[in-house]
């Protein structure tokens, strides 16, 4: 399978930018990964610190939270984190690289998950 010069330039520059948009994306997912992680733990720790306290039973629900507020703080702020869309933030480069595969399918090509892009066979017909 031989390709026109100008069509194998044209790959190239699309298999280098693809790389680049998805190892510029990776810093910032991790650091939208280790946010989450960090407001999930501090949730659970919060939830067991919570549900453990003998007080919670017998005073109402405002009181209660009022009386644990990590727990409080730490839902409301996961709560708005998954408003603002971090649980896409999390996983962009996978957004990224899935769609653009489903275009690529259409040329007999793929991608893997670092952008270098995969020429299939051409089907015999």
């Amino acid at each position: 399978m031989s390709l026109e010069p100008s069509a194998c330039e044209d790959l190239k520059a699309f298999e280098r930018r693809l790389t680049e948009v998805i190892a510029c994306l990776n810093p910032s997912t991790l650091r939208w990964r280790i946010v989450l992680t960090i407001m999930s733990i501090s949730t659970s720790i919060g939830a067991w610190y919570w549900l453990t306290d003998p007080r919670t039973s017998v005073v109402p629900l405002t009181e209660s939270l009022l009386n644990h507020p990590i727990f409080t703080c730490a839902t409301l702020l996961l709560i708005g984190l998954f408003l603002i869309g971090i649980h896409k933030l999390v996983i962009a480069p996978q957004i990224l690289t899935s769609r653009t595969r489903s275009v690529l399918s259409d040329f007999n090509m793929s991608c893997d998950d670092t952008g270098k892009l995969i020429l299939m066979p051409r089907p015999n017909n």
